[in-house]
């Protein structure tokens, strides 16, 4: 019986070293000789002891064990163990590092997108940050000019001229009370024209509201509208924005005149800049009526200057001074302050009343 029990383990022996060189030649993976060692040990549950009492009537319940040089050879070839073995801690590492890997790459790739989500949110934010701190009248002027182009990009030149042009009958008797408004904020379709007439906006709108304030920009902006409104239709003008920017630009040179500026290529005084810009328009456009809109704007911006800065001291009353309500609301700092001033002047004349005189000649 032991002799069986040996020529079967070695004919088992055989045919688990063949149908492993067989599975490793062909490509099956599947089948390989973990698979056909765990079948053995499986199958050796069939066959008795030898060393099994039969004398008894009992039925053994030893099961025949591999010998260890076949336990060794299984070991060798990456036979199944129970309890695990060398084999499943492999497979188990390396299935480890390749999940490793994996979640790593996604993270990376995770960063990378989160990085860059948080570059957009940040120049998103800094765009917003700028945007707000553009002084109020000028942002509002900014914005009214992006509504404008986006209504005309949207319905066409048509429509635009319809909706947003001068138009004094719908003004008086439609009460299109807009138009005056969308007349000083279209510049017409994006182009380069366009993006130079928003700097030049921007520019000179802010540099004017920084030197003069809030609330005198406002006065300045109201007699514009008005008096470039009615230029406009006298001169059947649709839109007068650019007018406006033109305006700007004069008022701000007839304050430092003689301060040299580059334009262009050439060195000019601040004056002449206004009428550069003019040539400038008129050589591009190859017409003459191209300068209608500058010289409107050079009379419109000159009228305010004259009026603000020239006539109070010939002795006339400045009328362009701000209302104190406008001042509370658009220059707040600037109303406390002149409040101040102005209590302070009174309490220093009050006090010069309450003193007595000195003689002349006194010591003290």
């Amino acid at each position: 019986m032991q002799m069986g029990g040996l020529h079967r383990e070695k004919a088992w022996l055989c045919l688990v070293l063949i149908l492993s060189q067989i599975s490793c030649s062909i490509g099956f993976r599947r089948i390989s000789s973990a698979a056909i060692g765990s079948s053995f040990l499986k199958n050796n549950n069939r066959f008795p002891s030898p060393l099994a009492n039969k004398e008894d009537g009992e039925e053994s319940s030893t099961v025949h064990k591999p010998s260890f040089v076949l336990q060794n050879l299984l070991d060798l070839r990456g036979g199944a163990k129970r309890g695990g073995g060398r084999t499943a801690s492999l497979s188990g590492s390396r299935s480890k590092s390749k999940t490793e890997r994996s979640a790593t790459g996604k993270k990376k790739v995770g960063a990378a997108a989160k990085a860059a989500e948080k570059e957009n949110k940040s120049a998103l934010s800094d765009t917003l940050s700028k945007y707000k701190k553009i002084l109020p009248l000028t942002r509002l002027h900014i914005t009214l000019v992006g509504v404008t182009t986006m209504l005309g990009l949207i319905l066409g030149e048509e429509m635009t001229q319809a909706l947003l042009a001068l138009d004094p009958t719908r003004i008086m008797y439609g009460l299109e009370v807009w138009r005056p408004f969308s007349a000083a904020a279209f510049l017409g379709p994006p182009s380069i024209g366009w993006l130079m007439s928003g700097y030049y906006l921007f520019e000179y709108g802010s540099t004017l509201e920084r030197a003069y304030g809030t609330a005198q920009h406002f006065m300045f902006l109201g007699l514009q509208i008005l008096s470039l409104t009615i230029l406009s239709i006298l001169t059947g003008q649709p839109f007068f924005a650019q007018s406006l920017i033109t305006s700007m630009l004069h008022v701000l040179s007839r304050s430092m005149p003689h301060q040299k500026v580059k334009w262009l290529i050439f060195t000019v005084p601040y004056w002449s800049l206004p009428y550069g810009l003019m040539a400038t328009d008129v050589l591009q456009a190859q017409s003459a009526m191209a300068a209608l809109p500058h010289i409107l704007g050079i009379l419109s911006g000159h009228m305010y200057y004259f009026h603000k800065f020239v006539w109070p001291k010939l002795g006339h009353v400045d009328w362009l001074v701000p209302p104190t309500f406008i001042q509370k609301r658009l220059d707040p700092q600037a109303a406390t302050d002149e409040a101040s001033n102005k209590e302070s002047i009174n309490k220093a004349l009050k006090n010069r009343k309450r003193s007595k005189g000195r003689k002349l000649g006194s010591s003290k």
